[in-house]
């Protein structure tokens, strides 16, 4: 959905009350290694919930986002995905992704790393409740972060 810029399509995908999140890794010391990546509620690249997720959505149509006007061209590989937990109506899952994008003539970017999910039974479908997303990389080169992981 993302890939094909359906992206009112994936917001029905998410639970009402999902949080979006995706932390600042740092370099740190193995000594230092619970610090590797800031904490809900420190600076995050985002930490956003669903009215947050459908304003920039709703930006995106309004030919107002500079980072996505033209849009960019996206392709997300998911792989690895892992039961973690299963818990009453909710599962834990874990995948590892690859966020290839391409605007303009020739800005590419590669995001790589990993998402846990939350995933919830809501009238009998699976909504994504939670989704916390951790970037291999600690220096994003990058002229912007807008798209979605």
């Amino acid at each position: 959905m993302l890939d094909e810029r359906r992206f009112a399509d994936w917001l029905s995908l998410l639970a009402p009350d999902i949080h979006y999140w995706m932390p600042i890794r740092r370099t740190v010391m193995l000594d230092d290694i619970e610090s590797e990546f800031t904490k809900p509620g420190d600076m995050a690249f985002f930490d956003d919930d669903k009215s947050f997720l459908e304003a920039r959505v709703q930006k995106l149509g309004t030919g107002f986002s500079w980072g996505e006007d033209p849009p960019s061209r996206t392709r997300h590989y998911v792989t690895n995905i892992r039961l973690i937990e299963q818990k009453g109506d909710e599962l834990s899952v874990e995948t590892n992704f690859c966020l290839y994008r391409t605007r303009l003539e020739a800005d590419q970017d590669v995001w790589m790393g990993r998402r846990r999910d939350v995933l919830r039974r809501i009238g009998g479908e699976l909504k994504i409740a939670k989704r916390h997303i951790f970037l291999d990389h600690t220096v994003l080169q990058s002229r912007n972060l807008s798209n979605f992981f």
